[in-house]
């Protein structure tokens, strides 16, 4: 991001007035920084110009021709030297000239500040430089020349040497027998010098005690290393004298660690996680490695992408795969001798489609050429186009700040990229794109990563000059550029990308540009013409890039631009060159020549000829289908580059066709031709070496020997093999010319007493193969040693997880006595000596089952022969085997056919090819009698049959695959496996016919009867005899007899059961061999029974040909204690009629609703809903009725639950404080005296004791408890019967409820006795009294209380004494108030008010006086 910076050398050269201005230019812009903010930068040495002043070009390069850029400069200059002309006119001379000394003394000062802060910025740089060479060649420490053993006389001096390497540089440490050496220890015997990476410890005058193990440790923070070496003292001691005898210790080396298991081609779906894991065959040492890469890039780690190294694996996990991660991923193992690797396809498929036939969705989504507003898209398109081909696609993005993703196009793009326009400046964006086919939109590409939209030319505006203290100065061509105004035109337009329905210009802008927010006029015009008119109307373009639609096929047109600033517009730029739309872009031509050729049991490798013209291909697509089946599936989902893949995945034995496509940025193209079909089967090679080539027997001038088959033979059978041998000294010479059949051969024209070796080709029809390892040099001498020779062909069958079975052939040398056994050894590991013996006791047999081995584990085995003079010579061993039963393995199988024929049967799952047939034998050696077995092969299934199987025939039977010694099994056929399978054969030739259901009896609601039985599946051949009371019966039409063989059903059907059809019927069938019979007693009880219910459902079917009770009278009781009686009729019409009787009376409250429900409700049932209740319902087409009896039992049982449901609805006990005591109670529903009730407290009934009254109401239950006290304080509990079930309510009334409800009870009576005892009246007083005036007027009130209440009369609230007309007598609880003479004045309220301790009362009344010849008011008491 350098900035354009001018600079001049001195200001000497230059005019008073140039370099008067540009020191006051200088000193403004330094003025911006304070001195300590000051960044390093080159301005002490020479000024600098603005950009805005004078181009870069002018200044550079001064006779380059000057434009307005000059003009512009001289102007500028001249303006400021006026203006600081008249600025300094009133100091004089004098004060410039302090001035220009000030000028030159800071120019010094920044002068030395800069070269310091330059100098330090250069060291940072030197040493950042030196830290990443050190980085690049890091290395762990590593002893290239280590310690070496030496062995000195006592007294001598000895150097112990070595040298190490490793960046960083390690850090060495000394010990002797662990204990570490310094240089400060023991400095007159050991010195430690390091020099030139050689570090050496000097040890002086050797002694005793210097003896030991010397070890040097190196660490870094890469690792460390070790090395060491032993110190031997011999001494001089007379006679004793000599070398002392020890073993040097040598370190051991560890083990390289190799690729152990490794990953197959995977195939992953988009959206799934990818995992690949490999293991070594040890642990990693700290110099090994690992690193992965897909298609020949190194992967590094992110948030998706996880690589886990440990010491005895290495996994690479890819969370969300996509179609991009599709490809060949490599694993590359550093080793000391370079690198090893393994590689394999990852296959990655497109995930469900979003709508059915909808295409796949298009990755490699690549943004290029990002501006302001413009981005460009490329991408490839998807290989899978759906049902129907692509019709184009549709681009979105995405604003990160918003996530919302838009269409960026209305119409779909054909071509794969697209100009995005319309963007904002400084955002970031997402892409994705979706094919289009008829079938509807597909899925979406992998989103791209963000992208911000930005100016590509600001680093370049813009230089970062960094000073001391981490500082940085930036300087941008906008602030040089301040002086700019109008813009200058942009140059070089042209096109930069072109479609048939677009073409993208391109620009550069103007230099200078300014400071100012530039955007710019796209005018376009017709080629020739010059008729310009504005091409960017609708858009603002801010950057650089513009894209031209609209135009017209096959017409030129030519473009220019204009800048636009806030101060105006610049003039046009120079025309392009004629554009014209470009073709459209067409698919490629399709590859040419599929060839598939075989490769693995699973692969099969493809070439193609590329097209003629190979101009945007981008790659191909490959296809796939079953030869003749044209279900043509995708193969690779992300382009393949060259003309060769291998497809994996398929499967042995089926026939494959495979098509091509080629793919381009104008979509795919054509299929191309079918392959020719081919077999998916592993490719033939030449075999491989023989090995293990062994000496059988030599009489002096002829060697017997024999090899081991190749491991390998190359997909086609070994038809020989080729012998050569060599004498030593002397070269290798054929000893076949024809091709040895078998692998046993003498070699004859041998001179004794010489040595020889040999070794073996092996060859089938395409050739002959490498060589094996030649044999060790066998001396030609006759044998004549007692003991045997050696076995050979030794070869394993029926490997298990614990087991196998090693096979051999007797030695051709067997001593001077007959073998007498053979003893098998065996070795765990491919190397091990470790021999074990399998059998104790030797075996007469040429073959022995070794059991007891660990499974996963691997061994070799070897055999001796034994005859009179002992064990002879071992065998080579045989080749590693582990112990592991396959997937798939199978057992011999034994078991008894249809015919009774006792039978041995093997299957195989593997794959059978033509030639390959089961080879049965006995005790693995001896033929089978073919008089006594018959063979039959099926498929990838053999059966061997006995046809009369005796003793004689049992013993061990084996079978093995002729072309596969893998595929066998053996077994043991024992007098228990005769004598249970004669038994089973029995009942195969006697079979019995299986009963499955036995003989039932059903009866339908039309009143018929259904007899009926199943037995297992018969064949057509069946026969049935039907036997009734000793007479055999056919089928009726009242007797209808129905027999299905095919599922053994037998039934008998009867319109209408008689008597005649009491009996037993036994049904009896017979179905080739097998027969079986089954009887039915149908008599008696059983047959009454029968009868009695067909005639009652036949009834029952002819009442509901008319209106008939669905469900017939019923009760239930609520949960609110009330009895509903229901019934419900069905089969009704208009006319139908329900009516309800109890005792013969109708009943008027039913309601019967229109779905045929009629129901009763009794809220509260007494002894008088006892009673007959009956309902009718009738019309034209009959009548039906129910009845329902509640009397006696069942009026009881109503009860009864009437009962328990008013239990049931008691409420939990309460308690209720009264004057007298405490009252428990019960609410309910309502109460019913068949209920019976009992109150307990602590056990204890007490509804009968003298301080206890039980009550009840329809509502409630209650007991009251009379003055309580302490004593009654516990549980009380009421306990209901209904007649079967007792219900309980309980309360606790002890502690804190106890003592409140005391404390209640004790206020309520204390309540009660100031009632009781409360002055009050009780008779005397009416509310209204009118008398005549001029009478007298006696009022007496009596009162009651204790004690003996005080009496007061009240006139209108105030006291009335006796005086005047008033007179007051008082007797004990009673007292007259007599008014003589009353008079008008003595109308009013009187009262009466009495009171005691306890309380008072006053009454009042009123006294009306009216005269002579009025009436007194109607509502008073006239006296």
């Amino acid at each position: 991001m350098a900035s354009k910076v001018v600079m001049y050398r001195s200001a000497e050269e230059q005019t008073h007035a140039m370099a008067q201005s540009m020191q006051l230019s200088s000193q403004i812009k330094k003025r911006t920084f304070t001195s300590g903010d000051e960044e390093a930068s080159y301005s002490e040495y020479y000024p600098i110009i603005p950009g805005d002043v004078m181009s870069v070009k002018e200044l550079l390069a001064p006779k380059f021709p000057r434009h307005r850029t000059w003009e512009v400069l001289k102007e500028t200059m001249e303006n400021d030297e006026v203006h600081e002309r008249d600025q300094w006119t009133m100091f004089g001379n004098e004060a410039e000239s302090i001035e220009i000394d000030v000028l030159r003394n800071q120019q010094m000062a920044r002068t030395r500040l800069d070269r310091m802060a330059l100098r330090q910025e250069l060291k940072k740089k030197q040493s950042a430089h030196m830290k990443y060479l050190e980085d690049l060649s890091a290395k762990g420490p590593d002893f290239p020349i280590p310690l070496r053993p030496h062995t000195v006389w006592e007294g001598m001096a000895v150097k112990l040497s070595c040298t190490v390497q490793g960046c960083p540089e390690p850090t060495l440490t000394w010990y002797k027998d662990g204990i570490p050496l310094s240089k400060t220890s023991q400095p007159w015997r050991y010195n430690l010098v390091k020099t030139f990476g050689i570090s050496s410890l000097h040890i002086r005058r050797c002694c005793a005690e210097d003896a030991g193990e010397y070890k040097v440790v190196a660490k870094s923070s890469l690792g460390e290393a070790t090395t060491f070496a032993t110190l031997h003292i011999n001494r001089y001691e007379g006679p004793e004298a000599g070398l002392e005898v020890t073993r040097t210790i040598t370190p051991v080396l560890p083990q390289e660690a190799q690729f152990g298991s490794t990953f197959n081609p995977t195939f992953m779906k988009e959206g799934e996680t990818l995992t690949l894991r490999c293991t070594f065959t040890d642990p990693l040492l700290p110099t090994q490695d690992v690193t992965w890469f897909r298609d020949g890039v190194q992967l590094r780690s992110s948030s998706r992408l996880e690589m886990q190294t440990k010491l005895t694996s290495a996994s690479l996990s890819l969370k969300g795969v996509h179609k991009e991660h599709e490809g060949v991923y490599k694993v590359r193992l550093r080793t000391w001798e370079g690198f090893t690797e393994h590689s394999a396809y990852v296959y990655v498929k497109d995930a469900v489609a979003v709508v059915v036939g909808g295409p796949g969705s298009p990755l490699h989504l690549e943004v290029s050429d990002v501006n302001r507003d413009y981005a460009f898209l490329r991408w490839q398109p998807p290989s899978a186009d759906g049902a129907f081909s692509v019709q184009g696609y549709i681009i979105e993005r995405c604003n990160i700040g918003t996530g919302k993703w838009e269409r960026c196009n209305e119409t779909p793009q054909k071509p794969c990229y697209y100009p995005v326009t319309g963007l904002s400046d400084s955002t970031l964006y997402q892409f994705r794109v979706s094919a289009v086919n008829k079938a509807g939109v597909g899925r979406p590409s992998k989103p791209t990563e963000p992208i911000l939209t930005s100016d590509p030319n600001e680093p370049s505006r813009t230089m970062v000059v960094k000073v001391d203290r981490g500082r940085e100065i930036i300087i941008t061509k906008d602030e040089l550029e301040s002086q700019v105004r109008v813009p200058f035109p942009p140059t070089g337009v042209c096109v930069c990308e072109q479609s048939d329905t677009y073409a993208v210009l391109s620009w550069t802008e103007p230099e200078p540009r300014g400071r100012e927010l530039l955007t710019f006029n796209v005018e376009q015009s017709i080629a020739g013409q010059n008729r310009w008119h504005l091409a960017s109307l609708d858009v603002v373009v801010s950057s650089p890039r513009f894209v031209a639609v609209d135009l017209q096929k096959d017409v030129a047109y030519e473009f220019r631009v204009r800048s636009v600033n806030k101060y105006g517009v610049s003039d046009p730029s120079e025309p392009s060159a004629p554009v014209t739309l470009a073709k459209a872009e067409a698919p490629p031509a399709p590859p040419r020549g599929v060839q598939a050729t075989r490769d693995t049991d699973s692969s099969v490798l493809l070439q193609w000829a590329e097209p003629k013209d190979t101009q945007g291909v981008l790659g191909y697509y490959l296809y796939y289908s079953e030869a003749g089946k044209s279900d043509w599936r995708t193969i690779n989902n992300k382009p393949v580059n060259g003309n060769r893949f291998t497809v994996h995945g398929l499967m042995h034995g089926k026939q494959y066709e495979f098509l091509a496509k080629s793919v381009g940025r104008g979509g795919n193209s054509l299929y191309s031709e079918a392959s020719e079909p081919i077999l998916v089967k592993a490719a033939i090679y030449v075999p491989g070496s023989p090995s293990a080539i062994a000496l059988l027997h030599c009489s002096g001038s002829e060697m017997l020997l024999n090899w081991r088959a190749p491991g390998y033979n190359g997909g086609s059978p070994v038809i020989g093999y080729y012998l050569d041998s060599r004498s030593k000294a002397r070269t290798w010479r054929e000893v076949n010319v024809k091709p040895i059949k078998e692998r046993l051969y003498k070699v004859c024209n041998l001179e004794e007493g010489q040595y020889y070796q040999f070794h073996v080709f092996a060859a089938n029809v395409v050739g002959i193969g490498k060589p094996s390892q030649p044999s060790e040099f066998f001396l030609c001498e006759e044998w004549t040693m007692p003991e045997p020779g050696c076995p050979y062909d030794l070869f394993f069958r029926e490997v298990r997880s614990s087991s196998l079975v090693l096979m051999w052939s007797q030695p051709v040398y067997t001593g001077q006595s007959e073998i007498s056994g053979y003893l098998v050894q065996y070795s765990e590991g491919e190397e091990s000596e470790d021999w074990q013996t399998a059998n104790e006791d030797p075996t007469p047999d040429t073959h022995l089952k070794v059991t007891g081995l660990k499974a996963g584990y691997t061994y070799r085995l070897r055999v001796f022969a034994v005859n009179e003079a002992g064990e002879g010579m071992e065998s080579l061993p045989s080749e590693p085997v582990t112990a592991l039963t396959q997937p798939g393995t199978t057992e011999v199988e034994i078991g008894v056919d249809y015919d009774g024929f006792i039978f041995m049967a093997f299957e195989t799952c593997e794959e059978m090819g033509k030639g390959s047939q089961f080879v049965w034998s006995k005790n693995y050696r001896e033929a089978i009698d073919a008089g006594r077995v018959r063979l039959e092969t099926k498929g990838n299934r053999s059966i061997l049959t006995f046809n009369d199987a005796t003793e004689e025939d049992l013993g061990l039977y084996t079978v093995v695959l002729s072309d596969n010694d893998e595929v066998s099994s053996s077994y043991e056929f024992t007098a228990e496996d005769l004598e249970r399978l004669k038994e089973l054969s029995w009942h195969i030739l006697h079979p019995l016919i299986q009963l499955k259901t036995g003989w039932t009896v059903e009866v339908s609601e039309q009143g018929n009867v259904r007899l009926w039985m199943q037995t297992e599946p018969l064949s057509n051949a069946a026969e049935l005899h039907l036997i009734l009371n000793d007479r055999e019966i056919s089928s009726t039409p009242a007797r209808k007899i129905n027999f299905d063989k095919a599922s053994g059903l037998l039934e008998i059907l009867f319109d209408q059961l008689t008597r005649e059809d009491e009996g037993s019927y036994t049904a009896q069938l017979r179905d080739g061999r097998a027969k079986n019979q089954f009887t039915l007693v149908l008599v008696d009880e059983k047959f009454r029974q029968t009868l009695a219910k067909s005639q009652a459902n036949r009834r029952d079917w002819k009442r509901k040909a008319g209106p008939h009770f669905e469900q017939f009278l019923s009760w239930v009781v609520t949960p609110d204690c009330e009895l509903i009686m229901t019934c419900k009729v069905t089969n009704l019409n208009k006319d139908s009629v329900l009516v309800w009787y109890k005792d013969g009376v109708e009943l008027k409250q039913v309601v019967t609703e229109a779905s045929g429900l009629s129901t009763l409700l009794i809220p509260q049932v007494t002894k008088g809903e006892a009673g007959l209740y009956r309902a009718v319902v009738s019309d034209s087409r009959g009548e039906d009725d129910s009845e329902l009896e509640l009397l006696n039992e069942e009026f009881d049982r109503l009860m009864q639950h009437l009962s328990r449901a008013c239990a049931l609805s008691a409420s939990p006990m309460r308690i209720q404080c009264t004057a007298e005591g405490f009252k428990l109670y019960c609410s309910m529903k309502y109460y019913l005296s068949y209920l019976k009730t009992s109150w307990h407290f602590k056990e204890r009934r007490i509804d009968l004791d003298e301080r206890t009254k039980p009550g009840c109401s329809m509502l409630k239950l209650w007991i009251e408890i009379k003055n309580p006290t302490e004593a009654d304080k516990g549980k009380y509990t009421l306990e209901m019967h209904d007649g079967i079930d007792k219900h309980t309510r309980q309360m606790d009334l002890s502690g804190q409820a106890f003592a409140d409800a005391l404390l209640e009870y004790q206020r309520l009576k204390q309540v009660a006795v100031a009632e009781r005892n409360r002055a009050r009246v009780t008779k005397g007083l009416p509310d209204v009294v009118a008398i005549m005036e001029e009478k007298s007027l006696c009022l007496t009130c009596f009162c009651d209380g204790e004690p003996t209440p005080e009496m007061f009369w009240l006139k209108n609230d105030r006291e009335v004494t006796t005086r005047d007309q008033y007179h007051i007598a008082k007797e004990p609880k009673c007292t007259t108030l007599t008014i003589n003479t009353v008079a008008m004045e003595d109308s009013g309220t009187y009262s009466i008010f009495v009171r005691n301790q306890y309380g008072s009362e006053t009454v009042n009344v009123t006294v009306s006086i009216y005269r002579h010849g009025d009436k007194p008011p109607p509502e008073a008491v006239e006296l």
